[in-house]
This record gives C-alpha cells, structure tokens and sequence, in this order.
C-alpha cells in the first residue's frame, strides 16, 4: 500500500513537474530554430550581387533597378486601371424630400401628417459611349506600355554603352601600362649601351621622358574610367560612387539585321513609334464619341411618397439630356481631330529619327568594324616585327633610339587603336540593337 509520503517525496525530487516543464522546452526550441534560419537566411539578404562583371549583369539590373522603369510600369499599371471606371455606368442618385413643413419651425409640420419623398435616379449613357470610352482607354494603356518599352530599350543602349566606356578604360590603362614596361626595359638596355660607350646618356633620359607622358595620360584615361562609372551608375540608379565589379571578359553585342535596309524595317515596329500610333488611334476614336456625345443620354428614376406611415403613392420618371451647348461640342469634336493628327505626325517624326539613328549607328558599327579587323589582322603584326627588327638593330648599334622609339610607339599604338577600334564597334551595335529591340 502507497504511503502518503511518496507524492510529499516526489514533489521534492521534481518542484517542477513534467507537465510543466515542456511547453518551456517547446518555447526553447523553437527560438533556437528560428534563430538557426534567420542566421542561414541573413547572408543572403544582406550580400547584394554587385553588377559589373558582365555585360549580362548590367542589363539585368536596369530592368530590375532603375527607378524610372519602376516608375513607368506604375503609371502602365494606373493606365490599365482606368480601363474598367471609363465605361462604368455613372454613381445613382437618391435623394430624400420634406413637404409641408412649417416655415417658422422646419422641424415640424404645418398639418396633420409630414410628407416624404424618396427618389433614386440612374443616367444611361447611350450610343454606345461606354463601349467608345472604354476603348479610348484602353489605346492609351496600349500607348504608356509600348512608351515603357521604348524607354527601356533605350536605357538599356545607353548602360551598355557606358559599360563598354567603363571596359575600355580598363584594357586601355592595360596597354598603357604594357608599355611603359617596355620602355623600361628599353631604358635599361640604353643604359647599358650608355655603360659600355657605345650609346648616349640622352637615350635613357629619354626614355624617362616617354615614360612620364605614358603616365600622364594613364592618368587620363583613369579619369575617363571613373567618368564612365558614374555615368554607368547613373543608368543603374545607383549613387555615383557605388562599387562596380570588374569586368570579367570583352562585351560582347550581336547585331542580328543582316543590311541597314533591315535595320531600317526595324524603325518601323519600334515600341516609340507604335507608342504614337496607339496614342493616333485612341484619339481617333475620342473623335467617334465626341460625335456621339451630340445625341442624349437618358436617366430613368423611381420614387415613393411617404406620407405618415404609410406610402401614398409612387412614381417613375425619365430625364432626357437636351445637346444644347452645340459649340461647345464641336470645340471638342475639333481638339479630338487635332491631337489625332498631331500624334500621327510624331508617329512619323519618331519613325524618321530612329532612321537616321540606324544609319548613323550602322555607319559607326561597319567601320570599327573594318578597321578593328585591319589592326589584327595587318597593323599589329607588321608593328609587332618592326619593334622586333628595331631593337635587334638597336642592341647590335645598327639603328639609333629614335628608330627604336618610333617602332615602339607604332607597335603599342597599333594595340591601343585596336581597342578604341573595337569600343566604338560594340557602340555601334549598342545603338543599332536598340533598335532592333533586343532585350535579351
């Protein structure tokens, strides 16, 4: 038999009982869980993606980030919500009405009994207005979405051309910075001619001296790249002293027309003149319900007299709107027709400007092209052997340093135009994918 002791011993042995101690875990482990998450999950949120390293990361982030797209794809979305309220039926009125009241005191009646009118009214429009109405919101919705889309090709064409300024700048100092390597060596082969007797002082000191304007407009050409990296920044919407990766390879833009005469068809679909054309036909269709507007609308009524308690009677009325401000209608009809030729006029007007900025993108493309080829392919070779000639030539006394200067000049300026051939090649395309409309 259990003694009365042993739940007295019990308590003793546990003060904090089972039943008890377990939602205490139960709250423990869940903290250490949601503390555990929130550690794995911090990394990821506060470590953004730096853009920059590629040309791919740059047009991902202008779509994401820029703040004037963000604010474009609003102003789309607000366009698309007053497609429904433009055709919607107008507010009903009531209205509530107090015979025989008292002048002297409103708040009674003059007789036995007050009498109380109740009205609910709806106007119709008719003629098909709602439908017209609706219509015309809907061009314009059509208009501010094709606008976002010209918008963004353009952004996109102008982050890509500050990204291939941006990776100019950085192979250009690299080749900068490869020949005052050379020049170096060449100095010290100068001075150890200038060692021997058998070359003059003024051969090293002139080495330094190429080497100092080498560095001077390595200077520059920093400049140009922290130039291009605010303006890149810019397109990003980014401050302008935000950090940018380093690019990991040369852009690369493929121009898919295969002839100008293509890439002007492509002028033809762009979303800024098809932008236009809609803003044509929403005005075009404002002129049709203008029209219709000199027909009447309707407005059909009920209502019920209340007289004491009861409902003495009930009516039905209906309203018909007389067009008597013709004037003021055909002001109207004629504000309608004007905007629509004068958007028409700059549907044709963008058509004609994204032409001449194919031909002018297309020339720019061709011949960077051309003579990009021509440096690699003839220019660096004949320079790079003529350096080599010139300085075998110079180390044996059979050429003089200016030679050997001039050919290396030749050499390293070969390499250099070769990188300003292939920046204004990718501008180029830059600008005539703008017009094609590659997003990709």
């Amino acid at each position: 038999m259990a003694s009365l002791f042993d739940p007295m011993q019990a308590r003793r042995l546990h003060p904090y009982p089972l039943f008890r101690r377990r939602p205490l875990l139960r709250h423990l482990l869940a903290c250490v869980f949601a503390g555990g998450l929130w550690t794995l999950a911090l990394p990821a949120t506060a470590t953004e993606p730096i853009p920059g390293h590629s040309l791919e990361s740059i047009r991902t982030w202008v779509l994401e980030h820029n703040p004037e797209l963000r604010a474009m794809d609003f102003e789309t979305q607000a366009a698309e919500a007053r497609i429904l309220p433009a055709g919607a039926l107008p507010d009903p009125m009531a209205s509530v009405g107090f015979r025989g009241l008292d002048p002297d005191k409103p708040w009674r009646t003059a007789g036995a009994e007050r009498e109380v009118n109740y009205a609910l009214r709806q106007r119709f429009p008719l003629w098909g207005k709602r439908s017209l109405a609706r219509e015309v919101a809907t061009h314009e919705a059509e208009a501010m979405r094709l606008e976002r889309e010209a918008t963004a090709r353009t952004l996109l064409a102008e982050a890509e051309a500050a990204y291939v300024r941006y990776w100019h700048a950085d192979q250009a100092v690299a080749v900068l910075d490869r020949r005052i390597a050379l020049l170096r060596q060449v100095e010290e082969i100068a001075g150890v001619r200038y060692a021997l007797g058998r070359a003059p002082q003024q051969d090293a000191i002139r080495a330094q001296v190429e080497q100092t304007s080498l560095q001077r407009e390595r200077i520059e050409r920093l400049a140009a790249k922290q130039e291009a990296a605010a303006t890149l920044n810019a397109v990003l919407g980014r401050r302008s002293d935000a950090p940018l990766a380093a690019p990991d390879e040369a852009p690369r833009l493929a121009v898919r027309s295969a002839s100008l005469a293509e890439a002007l068809d492509a002028a033809d679909t762009h979303p800024a003149v098809r932008s236009q054309q809609a803003r044509a036909e929403a005005a075009r269709t404002n002129v049709v319900l203008q029209r219709r507007n000199r027909f009447p609308d309707i407005t059909v009524g009920v209502g019920a007299m209340q007289l004491g308690n009861g409902i003495q009677s009930t009516e039905l009325m209906l309203e018909v709107e007389i067009p008597f401000q013709q004037r003021a209608r055909r002001e109207r009809e004629r504000e309608s027709r004007l905007l629509e030729d004068a958007a028409r006029a700059r549907a044709e007007a963008a058509r004609r400007s994204l032409q001449g900025e194919a031909g002018m993108a297309w020339a720019q493309w061709q011949s960077a092209r051309e003579r990009r080829r021509l440096t690699e392919t003839t220019l660096l070779p004949q320079a790079d052997a003529n350096f080599r000639s010139a300085l075998a030539s110079y180390q044996v006394g059979e050429v003089d340093f200016g030679t050997l200067l001039e050919a290396l000049d030749a050499w390293q300026g070969a390499d250099l135009a070769r990188v300003d051939a292939l920046r204004d090649e990718l501008l180029g395309a830059a600008a005539v994918r703008a017009l094609e409309g590659d997003t990709r």
